[in-house]
């Protein structure tokens, strides 16, 4: 469906969406990390919807710039990590994979919102209105789809990392941990070679169809 657009106006239906997936990913961090006792992300005014305070150049402009330049149906980005001290939480490796789930749930919340509000635009007989909304809930429910799905993965540093420290025998999640150092580069190996596509095909094709039905798509 997305193929019908100009690119100006693929740009301008994925701007929104993307700017809030990557930015309500990150405050949800930092508003959990405050829940359990760690005020670090509040005291340096991160936890704002404000797009400017949690712009990382890379992940938030050029990355999901070049993808829909280029033309991907794959895009996704991300934003200037929240700072979270887990010295403050009582017990740090549970509280870390709370933290950590924020994130993920807070984009498949949004995914919720983007079909709702393509609902309304398959819902109202206005082309100037329907149309709009359709589309920018066709991206938000896509972008908040992948980002939630990318960062539960087990790879250290991603979100779903996190989790499974928590989940872990102290002396396994070191070890665990220790793979940290390697994840940006097995993300890259994945992306480069595919692997990444293939492992998030099947589970964004059936979260994607369930997220479309609610929408009436």
């Amino acid at each position: 469906m997305m193929n019908e657009l100009s690119m100006v106006q693929r740009i301008v239906v994925w701007v929104l969406p993307v700017v809030f997936a990557i930015t309500v990913h990150e405050v949800a961090h930092g508003w959990v990390a405050k829940k359990f006792g760690d005020n670090t992300a509040f005291q340096q005014g991160r936890l704002t919807l404000n797009p400017v305070k949690h712009i990382d150049w890379l992940g938030t402009i050029v990355i999901p710039g070049v993808l829909l330049l280029s033309g991907s149906a794959f895009i996704f980005g991300w934003a200037k990590p929240v700072p979270v001290d887990a010295r403050y939480f009582k017990n740090p490796r549970k509280a870390m994979a709370v933290v950590a789930l924020a994130g993920p749930m807070s984009n498949l919340l949004m995914a919720i919102a983007w079909a709702l509000i393509a609902r309304i635009g398959v819902i109202v007989h206005s082309e100037f209105i329907s149309l709009p909304l359709i589309y920018m809930g066709i991206a938000g429910i896509s972008i908040n789809l992948i980002l939630a799905l990318i960062n539960l993965l087990p790879i250290p540093p991603l979100d779903g990392s996190r989790i499974v420290t928590g989940l872990l025998p102290h002396r396994l999640a070191w070890q665990y941990n220790r793979l940290e150092r390697f994840g940006f580069l097995i993300l890259l190996a994945l992306l480069m070679s595919g692997g990444l596509g293939y492992l998030l095909a099947y589970p964004m094709y059936y979260t994607q169809k369930l997220f479309f039905t609610l929408a009436g798509l």
